[in-house]
């Protein structure tokens, strides 16, 4: 009898080393609720020997178990993708006519735009925020249904929901998880909470032409984030939208139709086009300023592109006649001692006081009064500053371009007069969405391509790539996004076609990672997110001076 019983049991050893046995079979929902009280808010998924599971689950084998309450990066997506549903739902039953697109992240939420064949309202806003409580105070089920692709095919078109169907012919499974809220149903990429009660905190903001669906942050699940407007990355994501206009490929879908047809070449030439267009439109616009640009001032997020566009400005401004000088902001680090460090007490390189700002203003001043000063030479290898001869004078008609995360922050420049300088914000804002209510985070492109440049350049494999990037992000949390609206100027660098090409790069690199490492579900969700894309696997066409070359090789900017 006693081993019959230990046959129906399984062990369960939670991610603190805690171990428990539980009858086979168990529901992960079971067991959350029995541990819910030692988390800080509620629990709405899991990782089950590091794979993301909802919590209808069951386990049928000894496991690792952790989980996900809504103070994990994981936690806090599956809330925002559950109310995204509830959205949706709450729409499609108020306007079933209408067709609401979820367009990109601004001001702390997602903006959305609702095709109603007439201008959204105040009002309209209203009726569907009210929905929307409605069905989060039914406690409502969301339902997981496992379906033949050529079923969930049939219920797409039927309901008009073409770029979904078209994916879903390109994909190859047998079957695809569709969820129901209601009679209302989807295709989401990624896991969901199982029913809408958990879902209260939320706010809808007009925004017109359309609206912004705001929710909390994994940093503080109990409120909403104060609201901050955006209206120069607004614009940055309206002129994205434009540019898709323009090739006639707003959609996974329509890419991959394009690369299936051997007909991506023509989107190569326009999307590399639009990017030298809008650089030299920048040129124009400092060289027109000639007599007060002093200093140009180029920040964005890891993996934007920063340094690529530095050089082609570079290049566009002496086609005008500016011959800019550029410095590196790693030369001014404060030596390896006096670097600051973060909470985990790791140096925090990214921190602006790991730069030496009072010598870095100091020189600034000198060379922009046209001395000649010595340039440091930072050695990362021994953490000291050097000086090997390095001299530098600038003259009158000689902007300095300043490439760095902390271009946009003040600090860093103090010394140099506001109208002196011009700031510009680089990030990589896709152009394209999986289709209408599945955007791509613009993090996941610029992840995937510092993945790949990393194992290039830098020979490192996934695995660390990906164990870096929430610092990473945190990083650019505190010392990037607070001052994206002081630029005066914004370049988008992503290319529509790009994470076609870094497709085949990537999946190697990610298959690697094993299923023992905490980072494989992060691995498994990005090779997943790829999966979408027909692959671009000859890249000669691509231009060496392409912004996406820093990252696959190549590049003219850039020595072997």
């Amino acid at each position: 009898m006693e081993g019959f019983q230990l046959e129906n049991k399984i062990a369960v050893t939670f991610i603190n080393g805690e171990k428990r046995d539980y009858p086979k079979g168990i529901a992960l929902l079971e067991i959350a609720n029995e541990i819910q009280g030692a988390y800080r808010s509620p629990i709405v998924a899991a990782k089950v020997n590091n794979q993301i599971k909802d919590l209808e689950v069951t386990l049928e084998e000894d496991c690792i178990l952790d989980f996900l309450d809504l103070h994990t990066d994981d936690g806090i997506k599956v809330y925002q993708r559950s109310l995204t549903f509830v959205m949706i739902t709450a729409i499609e039953e108020i306007f079933p006519h209408g067709n609401v697109t979820v367009e990109h992240s601004l001001s702390k939420g997602l903006y959305c735009e609702l095709y109603l064949g007439r201008e959204l309202t105040k009002d309209d806003l209203t009726l569907i925020e009210n929905r929307m409580r409605q069905i989060i105070n039914e406690n409502r089920a969301i339902v997981k249904k496992v379906l033949p692709v050529a079923e969930a095919i049939l219920l797409f078109e039927q309901a008009g929901h073409t770029a979904k169907a078209n994916l879903l012919r390109q994909l190859k499974r047998d079957q695809v998880t569709l969820y129901f809220c209601g009679k209302v149903y989807d295709y989401l990429y990624g896991t969901m909470v199982l029913s809408t009660g958990i879902l209260k905190l939320f706010e809808l903001r007009y925004y017109k032409p359309g609206l912004i669906l705001r929710f909390p942050e994994k940093e503080n699940p109990n409120l909403i984030p104060e609201y901050v407007e955006q209206p120069k990355l607004a614009e940055i994501f309206a002129e994205a939208e434009r540019w898709g206009t323009i090739l006639d490929c707003g959609y996974v879908s329509t890419l991959n139709q394009y690369i299936q047809n051997n007909e991506f070449i023509d989107i190569i030439r326009v999307a590399e086009a639009l990017h030298e267009k809008k650089i030299a439109q920048i040129a124009d616009f400092v060289s027109a300023h000639r007599n007060e640009v002093r200093v140009i001032l180029v920040a964005g997020p890891s993996s934007s592109g920063k340094t690529t566009f530095a050089q082609r400005l570079n290049i566009q401004l002496r086609v005008n006649g500016v011959r800019p000088v550029p410095i590196s902001l790693d030369d001014y680090f404060v030596d390896r001692a006096h670097t600051p460090r973060d909470e985990k007490g790791d140096y925090d390189f990214e921190a602006i006081e790991a730069i030496d700002l009072e010598l870095f203003n100091r020189h600034l001043s000198q060379m922009l009064d046209g001395e000649e000063v010595e340039i440091p030479f930072y050695n990362f290898l021994t953490g000291q500053r050097e000086y090997r001869g390095h001299k530098i004078r600038i003259g009158k008609e000689q902007p300095l371009i300043i490439e760095g995360i902390h271009g946009l922050n003040e600090r860093l420049t103090s010394s140099v007069a506001r109208e002196n300088k011009v700031k510009i914000y680089i990030s990589a804002l896709t152009q394209l969405s999986i289709d209408h209510h599945n955007r791509i985070p613009t993090t996941d492109g610029r992840l995937i391509r510092r993945i790949v440049r990393d194992s290039q350049f830098r020979g490192h494999d996934a695995i660390k790539s990906l164990k870096i990037w929430p610092s990473v992000r945190r990083g650019e949390e505190r010392n990037i996004f607070p001052f994206q609206e002081e630029a005066d100027i914004m370049f988008n660098s992503a290319l529509i076609y790009e994470l076609a090409v870094l497709k085949p790069y990537a999946e190697p690199l990610l298959e690697k990672v094993s299923p023992a490492e905490p980072e494989y579900a992060e691995a498994k969700r990005l090779l997943n997110f790829l999966a979408y894309f027909e692959p671009i696997l000859a890249d000669d066409d691509i231009p060496t001076n392409s912004i996406l070359k820093e990252f696959i090789g190549r590049s003219c900017f850039y020595k072997p």
